[in-house]
């Protein structure tokens, strides 16, 4: 049964897999599921798994050594996490958290097929390749806006790119929660809200913050 439902999502989600890698992964694939707030990875832990997401949303973070928490990105239907092919690989500990924020399915690939699964398909060599690719421009585009930007530069961009990745502009987050993504206090995220409310590029809600821009 379960062999049937991943191969619909490989079929569905990685069509550009090579037959005899679609079999491959059907056949060494284990389904997953995670619930809303369950953590999919731990820093300091050991992989024993590359992860496919299949369904739902995965965030990863950075924890700093005072539990203060760095947003990074979303993982999203048909993404993989290439930190935990790096980890996989070098049989290395995780140093992110991973969050589902919502039902979530993966699929679990056995690190003991990694260097199989490079050596022997091209498809999985240039799928990870391009992983790797997005995730460090991604990467970059986030230490820039740290980097160069003021608090409220970065606050604008980090609201957009949250109503681009969720597909919404009802963004259900905490002045907390934005605070922890971007490394400062709630007390600077509520007045800068208030701001760009008072600008016309939000609007608050009691449960939700509207998008507009």
């Amino acid at each position: 049964m379960n062999h049937a439902i991943i191969s619909e999502y490989i079929e569905r989600l990685f069509p550009q897999f090579e037959p005899a890698l679609k079999r491959k992964l059907i056949e060494s694939a284990k389904l997953r599921d995670f619930e809303g707030g369950e953590m999919l990875m731990q820093t300091g832990q050991n992989m024993r798994s590359t992860v496919l997401i299949v369904e739902g949303m995965v965030k990863l973070y950075r924890e700093g050594e005072d539990g203060q928490e760095f947003f990074m990105y979303y993982l999203q239907p048909g993404n993989a996490c290439a930190l935990s092919m790096i980890c996989a690989t070098k049989q290395e500990t995780s140093q992110v958290m991973a969050k589902a924020i919502e039902q979530t399915k993966v699929l679990m690939i056995p690190i003991s097929l990694m260097d199989q699964l490079m050596r022997d398909y091209k498809t999985w060599y240039y799928f990870v390749i391009e992983t790797y690719r997005m995730r460090f421009e991604e990467l970059l585009f986030v230490i820039d806006n740290i980097a160069f930007k003021a608090m409220d530069e970065r606050l604008a961009f980090y609201l957009k790119k949250q109503a681009t990745d969720l597909n919404t502009k009802e963004l259900q987050l905490t002045h907390s929660e934005i605070a922890s993504d971007l490394n400062t206090s709630r007390e600077v995220i509520s007045r800068l809200l208030k701001k760009m409310e008072q600008a016309g590029a939000i609007k608050m809600h009691r449960n939700y913050i509207a998008y507009l821009s």
